[in-house]
């Protein structure tokens, strides 16, 4: 067996284990060939982004309930199906001798024989044609015998096997649970609902904020087209290329106008001192110091080794500091922003994030709201009580749920109890979705400023 599938499976067998609690660590394949990597991460990419669509398939095949299955078995099953039902010039044949081979050397002889009959099964429900290709339709039309592709094409089947539920073949064809469905369908109408489900199967195309590009410093056009937003392109470049022009430029970075529109949302206050109490990773702290260019900026956030990482990313930054959680109490009292792009359920990315999808429940949904609510409080005491203008210190709420519990509601509650009345609320649906046109492609988020 090839060291792409050998890799991907092995993966897929932990993940398995760990279901629906996937690790959101990326496949490590710095150490294969380039067009092997390439393979690897699409097969990986392709069971994750499809996890429910593929288990459900595989089932109408085994003698057993999907859910009785070792982890072990599972992620072979996993690994071949994606092959067959979502890969394109991939020999049915080889992916499934693949995953029987490993299934013969990882687990049991008895486990390859499952895995093959399985597979064999599926094959036969994806090519039930003349010839040895696939059937495709041009579009998806919600059938019980078709599943969407992230081309905007739909997968004929041999059988229509999905549910006759309206709901449930949705949560099946687009690879979302039924209980995070039904949530969102309590404020929108089924074609909506629809819409936003297809959007997690899109392969989300990598867009850089260029709003603060340095005219002197061009950039590369041939690798890149303009968003339909202002201040935005889309990558079309290798990803080679891509990662050497963000190591050559600091003001470009990858960043979805979903994320910037919180920033930009206040891009004409005035405030000398910003606290970014939640920066991850430092994007929107990147942000702030070009938006505002004489603001002094302190970041920081709960986890250590992104505190360490941003310390790399703005070392020797004029006006950028990096503190751990516990420094932050040096300026309480003095912030006139304070930017809370706070943890969420992630909702509004799930084309990026596609394991959170699958740990959606509303007892998390409730644990992340009461988090928020405590991360609010506990950043009031750093707002100034006089600010540029006269006016109080502001907070700057965010988030990329679509979620009311959230979103308004949070920002209620804290103008109920805190005081903080709600301006400038910013609200985006997630656009685009399979074959549509990368340029008008953007995640979800929520913001509002509090004061």
């Amino acid at each position: 067996m090839d060291a792409a599938r050998e890799r991907v499976i092995h993966r897929l067998s932990l993940q398995a284990r760990r279901y629906p609690d996937l690790d959101i660590a990326p496949l490590q394949t710095d150490d294969l060939p380039a067009l092997d990597a390439a393979f690897a991460h699409a097969i990986y990419d392709a069971a994750l982004r499809r996890w429910l669509t593929l288990a459900y398939l595989l089932e109408q095949s085994l003698t057993q309930p999907w859910e009785t299955l070792e982890p072990k078995v599972k992620a072979p099953l996993l690994a071949g199906a994606a092959q067959v039902l979502l890969l394109d010039r991939i020999p049915p044949h080889a992916a499934v001798n693949a995953s029987v081979e490993w299934a013969k050397q990882r687990v049991r002889p008895g486990a390859a024989a499952l895995v093959n009959a399985a597979l064999r099964r599926t094959v036969e429900l994806a090519y039930f044609g003349d010839g040895d290709e696939r059937t495709r339709r041009e579009a998806w039309t919600d059938q019980p015998d078709e599943i969407p592709m992230d081309d905007g094409t739909a997968l004929a089947l041999a059988a229509p096997v999905l549910p006759t539920d309206g709901m449930s073949r949705l949560a099946v064809a687009t690879s979302h649970p039924i209980n995070l469905l039904r949530s969102w369908s309590k404020a929108m109408a089924i074609r909506d609902l629809k819409s936003r489900a297809l959007h997690g199967i899109a392969r989300p195309p990598t867009i850089l904020n260029t709003a603060h590009a340095k005219p002197e410093a061009p950039l590369p056009e041939e690798f890149m087209r303009r968003h339909a937003l202002p201040g935005h392109h889309v990558w079309t470049g290798p990803h080679e290329a891509l990662s050497s022009f963000l190591r050559s430029r600091n003001d470009v970075w990858a960043q979805d106008p979903a994320s910037s529109s919180a920033v930009e949302s206040i891009a004409d206050l005035r405030p000398g001192l910003i606290v970014d109490v939640c920066a991850g990773n430092g994007t929107k702290t990147r942000q702030l110091a070009y938006t505002f260019p004489e603001a002094q900026i302190v970041a920081s956030d709960v986890a250590e080794d992104r505190v360490d990482s941003m310390r790399g990313v703005f070392r020797n930054h004029p006006r950028v500091r990096v503190v751990p959680l516990k420094g932050l109490d040096e300026f309480a009292g003095k912030a006139d922003l304070v930017l809370l792009d706070v943890p969420c359920t992630n909702t509004g990315v799930l084309a990026r994030r596609v394991e959170a999808r699958y740990r959606f429940d509303d007892d998390r949904l409730g644990e992340l709201a009461s988090k928020q609510k405590q991360i609010i409080a506990d950043s009031i005491r750093l707002l100034a009580p006089h600010a540029p203008g006269g006016q109080r210190g502001r907070i700057l709420y965010a988030t990329c749920s679509l979620d009311a519990k959230e979103n308004d509601q949070q920002a209620e509650w804290v103008n109920r109890w805190h005081a903080l009345s709600p301006s400038r609320l910013r609200r985006q649906e997630p656009q685009g979705g399979p074959g549509e046109a990368p340029e008008r492609w953007t995640d979800g988020s929520f913001s509002v400023l509090l004061g």
